[in-house]
């Protein structure tokens, strides 16, 4: 069972942060080819090409990590797969049919359509892409939420059967993941641009197309960021409702406090799950209630509420979930201090602040696996809450056997994936050139062909730069 959870927890780890990024992605292509349609500025369309060659690669590496994934339900969970098919099937059927086949249809068009179709049906290709991997998203997290609050449904002999599905698809807990999901891929997406334009910005490269970026990244970080943190509460207080001993592993909430003390907010702490105490702790008093209850003297269930059979693994949800705050923070702070130098239009030129944005790059994504391993982690010991413990889900299969696939996965990634990051680092390094018809004779290096490789090699890049 450990080496299953380990196997599906590194593949998922993979799989997430490409649609994530490609979610984002596919709607930022959308706005920069309303923005060239709308101006026939140059720089917009060079970004567009720039970008699609980006989204082109990091849909491949989503989709082929996708296909993994699932197989694994059939492998190392088919007793899940059993008895939660008759929902967990026509959820996922339904991705397939409403969002995969719909962005496969418009994706060779987005990819290669431009000069070759109307320019109105080549940005229709683009928003319908965009809006794909939106429904995608959608059926992803109805799926993955009816298992953390199940309802709609009947259990028969061990087998769980759609009852309603009105409830199945919209349970509890579905409105707050899906707008916490997409949000967070926007944001994700977001400081990527903004950071690959400060990048270049610092560089004193490319600095048309990074100045447009990096004041996309800002007004849009600056909307996003603040509506994230809200909704992050409203999800906060939907899972104190239903899931009331996830909350208390998030905070490492171990026993009830005397009457009007309130819940402290733990800053850092060494949960003790032994002893069923914080060793080394740091808390503000009364804070913790006012965050989970809006009340200075509110309660929450605490973990000794349940047998420790019934508590998740209090150490990586307890820091997983400081991670991901902790980063929600730094961006605040960072879109605060990018705006004071926009008032100042010192915004393009503040080293310190394209430092930062440069630092937060890849910060979304940190934070994606850190609120994923939250909401994963946090249900254990169940794989449907309160209904399907994780002991009782997993195949009857040999440790050994999973343990030689294990490593054929880690091995494949390391190579697939890692020439995949490494070809997308070369793309990024050369950022958004002008286009231009290929002369004759030449190799079409056009935007209709996003995987070609770049001219010129990393190394002839950076001396170019001078970096």
């Amino acid at each position: 069972m450990l080496l299953s959870r380990i196997q599906f927890g590194f593949v998922v780890s993979f799989h997430i942060l490409f649609p994530a990024f490609t979610i984002g992605l596919a709607s930022w292509l959308a706005f920069v080819e309303s923005r060239w349609l709308r101006t026939r500025d140059t720089v917009w369309r060079d970004l567009y090409f720039f970008w699609t060659k980006i989204f082109a690669v990091s849909f491949g590496m989503g989709v082929v990590s996708g296909i993994v994934m699932s197989f694994q339900f059939g492998t190392n969970w088919a007793v899940l797969s059993e008895q939660a098919g008759n929902i967990l099937g026509p959820l996922l059927s339904y991705e397939v049919l409403t969002a995969f086949f719909l962005e496969a249809t418009f994706l060779g068009v987005m990819l290669f359509g431009w000069g070759r179709v109307s320019e109105k049906l080549h940005f229709l290709s683009t928003c319908m892409v965009a809006l794909g991997t939106l429904i995608s998203t959608f059926w992803i997290i109805s799926a993955n939420s009816w298992m953390q609050t199940p309802q709609g449904h009947e259990l028969i002999d061990g087998v769980f059967h759609p009852a309603d599905w009105t409830a199945i698809i919209f349970n509890p807990s579905f409105p707050y993941r899906l707008a916490h999901m997409v949000l967070a891929a926007f944001i994700t997406t977001c400081f990527v641009i903004g950071g690959v334009s400060a990048g270049y910005l610092y560089r004193g490269t490319h600095r048309e197309a990074a100045t447009r970026m990096l004041r996309m990244s800002v007004l849009f970080a600056a909307i996003t960021v603040p509506v994230q943190i809200f909704v992050g509460d409203l999800h906060g207080l939907n899972a104190r409702e239903h899931q009331p001993i996830k909350v208390a592993a998030m905070e490492a909430h171990w026993e009830h406090k005397p009457e009007g003390e309130g819940v402290p907010l733990v800053l850092f702490a060494v949960p003790n799950e032994a002893a069923e105490r914080n060793d080394y702790e740091v808390a503000i008093p009364r804070l913790g209630s006012l965050i989970l209850t809006h009340s200075l003297d509110g309660e929450i269930e605490p973990l000794t509420a349940v047998p420790a059979s019934e508590r998740p693994p209090v150490k990586p949800v307890f820091y997983s979930f400081r991670v991901m705050v902790g980063l929600g923070v730094a961006m605040l702070l960072l879109v605060l201090a990018s705006l004071w130098a926009w008032w100042r239009k010192r915004l393009y030129d503040t080293r310190w602040v394209l430092a930062g944005w440069r630092a937060m790059t890849l910060s979304g994504f940190v934070a994606i696996l850190a609120g994923w391993y939250v909401v994963e982690i946090g249900r254990q010991p169940y794989v449907i809450y309160g209904l399907l413990r994780t002991a009782d889900a997993v195949s009857p299969i040999e440790g050994a056997s999973v343990m030689a696939s294990l490593l054929i996965y880690a091995a494949a990634y390391a190579i697939v994936f890692g020439a995949g990051i490494w070809y997308l680092y070369k793309l990024v390094r050369k950022g958004p050139v002008p286009q231009s018809p290929p002369s004759p004779g030449a190799v079409d290096k056009t935007p209709m062909r996003p995987l070609s490789v770049p001219d010129e090699s990393i190394e002839d890049t950076a001396a170019k730069e001078g970096a």
